[in-house]
């Protein structure tokens, strides 16, 4: 499952309260926390590119000390907005 943040700007609010939580100098420093993400794709979940996975998402509120029963999020399918293109290739 992915988790899509309800407030626009809402997953870059989450990763800044992250990176201040853990004392974290950037976005980058949040690696030395043992999160298995590579960088470019850490970079896409800030500005907002790609939706964030539930699990890690839960593992950044783990280490941070937040509750993710507070956080303003919905599930969507892993497939979420994947495009249809063979229902619009056959026109």
């Amino acid at each position: 499952m992915r988790i899509r943040f309800l407030q626009r700007g809402g997953q870059r609010l989450f990763l800044d309260l992250v990176i201040l939580k853990l004392k974290s100098p950037s976005l980058r420093g949040l690696l030395q926390f043992g999160f298995d993400v590579p960088y470019s794709t850490l970079k896409n979940y800030y500005v907002g590119a790609r939706l964030m996975p539930e699990e890690l998402v839960r593992d950044f509120c783990d280490v941070a000390g937040l509750e993710f029963g507070g956080l303003d999020v919905e599930d969507v399918e892993d497939n979420w907005g994947k495009v249809l293109g063979g229902e619009v290739g056959k026109r």
